[in-house]
C-alpha cells in the first residue's frame, strides 16, 4: 500500500529540484528523503527519478506520477492549513526575499508595526539583488521590482513607479526652476557613477521620447547617495519616485518638469503557489500593499504616476 507521506516527499523533491532543498523545506535529512523515495519506487515497481551527483531528472513514469499526484497533495495540504488556521491569527516563520536596498525604501518602523499587529509571526529576510529560487531556498514570499521574467510563480502587482527629475527647494531658490528639458544643460545635475549613461538622459515626455545631454557636477552609484545629495541642494537628479516619496510628501524635494519620466517599473509580491498561501503571507502582502499605496497616493503630487492596481495573476 502506498504511503501518502512518501508521495508528498516525492512532490516536494520535484518542486525543490534536489534532496537538500526539499530537506530544508520539510525539516528532514537528505538521507531520510532518499530512503523514503526508494521505498516509494519499490512499492510502485518503477523508477521515478534518475539520480546523479549534480541533478535529479524525472523518468517518464515519474513525470506521469507527479502530474497525477501533485494537485491532490496540494489540496490535502491546503485543507489541513485551512482547518488548522481556522480563525486563528497569522503565525509562524516567514522567509522573505527582497532586493538588497529594500530597507532603504521600506521603513524599519513599518516592520515594527507589522510585528506588533501580528506578534506570532517571525520574519526572516533574505536580502540580495540576485534572483532567489523561491522553492529551492524555502522562500515563502519575495518582493521584486522591475519587469518580471516568465515564470510559473504567482505574482501580485503592488504598484508601479518611475524615475523623475527632482531637486530641493534650496537649490531651486538659488538657481531657479527649469522651464524646459533643454534648460537642464545649464543646471547642476547629479547622476549615476556610469558617466556614459550620465552624459545623456533619455526621458518620455508629452511628445514621446526625448534626450538631453548633461554634464554632471557629481556622480554617485547608489540611489540613496543621489537622494542625499539632492536633498542637500547639490543639484537636480533623476531618481526613482518611490525612493523619494517621503521627501516629496514633506516638501524637502520638489518634482521638476513632472511631465517627463523614465523607467516605468512595477513592484510585485511573488510566491510559489496561490493555493498554499498562509494567513501570515497574506497579512504581510496586504500590509506592504497598504504602505506602498499610502507612500505614493497622498494627493500631494498628482502628476506622479504611481498606481496600485488590485490584480493578481499567474506569471506566464
Amino acid at each position: 500500500m502506498l504511503d501518502l507521506n512518501d508521495i508528498a516527499v516525492f512532490v516536494h523533491v520535484v518542486r525543490a529540484g534536489s534532496f537538500a532543498a526539499a530537506g530544508r523545506r520539510l525539516g528532514m535529512p537528505s538521507n531520510t528523503i532518499s530512503r523514503r523515495l526508494q521505498l516509494l519506487e519499490e512499492s510502485l515497481g518503477v523508477r521515478l527519478l534518475q539520480r546523479s551527483t549534480r541533478q535529479l531528472n524525472m523518468t517518464a513514469a515519474g513525470r506521469e506520477f507527479f502530474d497525477r499526484c501533485a494537485p491532490g497533495i496540494e489540496d490535502i495540504q491546503q485543507a489541513g492549513a485551512t482547518l488548522s488556521e481556522g480563525n486563528r491569527e497569522p503565525s509562524g516563520v516567514l522567509r522573505v526575499a527582497a532586493p538588497a536596498d529594500f530597507f532603504d525604501n521600506f521603513a524599519m518602523e513599518w516592520v515594527a508595526e507589522f510585528m506588533q499587529r501580528h506578534p506570532k509571526v517571525q520574519l526572516e529576510f533574505v536580502l540580495s539583488d540576485e534572483r532567489v529560487d523561491l522553492i529551492a531556498e524555502g522562500i515563502d514570499l519575495a518582493f521584486r521590482a522591475g519587469q518580471l521574467p516568465d515564470s510559473s510563480l504567482v505574482a501580485r502587482k503592488l504598484g508601479e513607479s518611475y524615475r523623475g527629475l527632482l531637486a530641493s527647494p534650496a537649490y531651486l531658490k538659488k538657481h531657479g526652476m527649469p522651464a524646459s528639458l533643454e534648460e537642464l544643460a545649464q543646471h547642476d545635475c547629479l547622476a549615476a557613477a556610469n558617466t556614459v549613461q550620465a552624459a545623456l538622459w533619455r526621458l518620455e515626455g508629452p511628445s514621446g521620447a526625448e534626450s538631453i545631454r548633461i554634464v554632471p557636477r557629481l556622480c554617485i552609484n547608489t540611489a540613496q547617495g543621489l537622494l542625499r545629495a539632492t536633498r542637500a541642494g547639490l543639484g537636480i537628479a533623476l531618481l526613482p519616485v518611490m525612493v523619494a516619496a517621503e521627501d516629496l510628501r514633506r516638501g524637502s524635494l520638489v518634482a521638476i518638469l513632472p511631465q517627463y519620466q523614465r523607467d516605468l517599473s512595477g513592484m510585485y509580491a511573488v510566491y510559489p503557489n496561490r493555493r498554499q498561501l498562509s494567513l501570515a503571507v497574506s497579512a504581510l502582502i496586504e500590509f506592504v500593499a497598504e504602505k506602498v499605496k499610502h507612500g505614493a497616493c497622498d494627493g500631494t503630487h498628482k502628476e506622479m504616476r504611481f498606481a496600485v492596481p488590485e490584480q493578481q495573476a499567474e506569471l506566464a
